[in-house]
């Protein structure tokens, strides 16, 4: 008797941390085994704000996938941009990450206030270009992606021709208005589909559960998932993996950020199948990707077998999310 098996064309992963230098070589790989597509994140340090950077820093992604068909969708560290330079890198950028100052790991350099964007965000309406937003304030840790939601309207009603991805949400309150404005859009991680903050602090703190944006309610989870599992057409899976040293994560003053990106669609699968969905599945991780960003990714087909693995303690020095757990699923061939 055979394992079961499931099969998943092109995966996309709509946001992903790869860092640089020595990390860089060693997390992305991961990633591009399985995935077909990501976008990266340009909260590096400095940023990825100018043609050289982004060319640079493009062509480091390039070498660290290289032999894998994966396709990196690279961005631009929201500031404000002339006309000439946004039509300069218009062609080579999936659109433009807009990080509140200080509310997550790089973002001390981000917005500050958005009447200094203004114009930008004009020149990016009339071009086409797309606005991904970190949808943070500096309120109490718990309502600070409530407390930036209005923001998400104001932008979705004055700028009626800008695509607008709201990054990783995390509430219920986020996930309906994705029913409220035809230019919002969103994406959703493999953590917030699946834990609560009581995973992270309702008994010994566990640092590799604990990101930015922190983990919510049971009913905002729930909320999630229940998008998730219908693959809501304006939701997109993004992994938002950030990947962090062991001695940034087990620490005082812990890093932010879930290192998913090498089980991410392992536990997919399993999620959506322990709850009657797969046939949802590959609408979630590419199918509505593929239309809301209007990307072709390379062709790529992954296999997964019910057969069952270990989830590695760590990859180099990054702990993964849940080390030394058994997974249902694993991946058995790519091609």
């Amino acid at each position: 008797m055979t394992n079961p098996t499931c099969f998943l064309h092109s995966p996309l992963d709509m946001h992903i941390h790869f860092r640089e230098g020595d990390m860089l070589r060693r997390v992305a790989p991961l990633s591009a085994r399985t995935f077909a597509g990501g976008v990266i994140m340009p909260n590096l340090v400095p940023p990825v704000d100018d043609f050289g950077r982004l060319e640079r820093y493009a062509a480091e992604v390039r070498t660290a996938v290289a032999g894998h068909a994966f396709e990196p969708y690279m961005t631009l560290f929201m500031r404000p941009y002339t006309e000439k330079e946004l039509a300069s890198m218009k062609d080579r950028i999936i659109g433009v990450k807009l990080y509140p100052e200080g509310v997550t790991t790089h973002s001390d350099t981000g917005v500050g206030n958005l009447r200094d964007v203004e114009d930008t965000l004009a020149s990016m309406e009339e071009m086409g270009i797309r606005l991904m937003v970190h949808g943070e304030t500096s309120d109490f840790v718990l309502d600070r992606e409530r407390a930036f939601l209005p923001v998400y309207e104001d932008l979705a009603a004055r700028f009626p021709r800008l695509d607008i991805v709201m990054e990783h949400i995390t509430t219920l309150e986020a996930a309906a208005l994705l029913d409220r404005h035809e230019n919002l859009y969103a994406t959703v991680t493999l953590q917030h589909l699946l834990i609560t903050l009581d995973d992270v602090a309702g008994g010994l703190l566990n640092p590799h559960l604990f990101c930015k944006p922190i983990a919510k309610r049971p009913e905002d989870r729930d909320a999630l998932l229940a998008r998730a599992l219908e693959a809501h057409p304006k939701l997109a899976f993004g992994s938002d993996s950030a990947p962090h040293p062991v001695d940034r994560k087990e620490c005082a003053g812990c890093a932010a950020g879930v290192f998913t990106a090498p089980v991410a669609l392992q536990m997919l699968v399993g999620l959506f199948e322990e709850n009657g969905a797969l046939d949802q599945l590959q609408a979630f991780v590419s199918d509505n990707a593929q239309r809301i960003y209007g990307v072709a990714p390379p062709e790529k087909t992954v296999v997964f077998e019910k057969t069952g693995a270990v989830i590695p303690e760590r990859y180099g020095d990054v702990i993964p999310m849940y080390p030394g757990r058994k997974l249902d699923w694993t991946v058995a061939d790519v091609h």
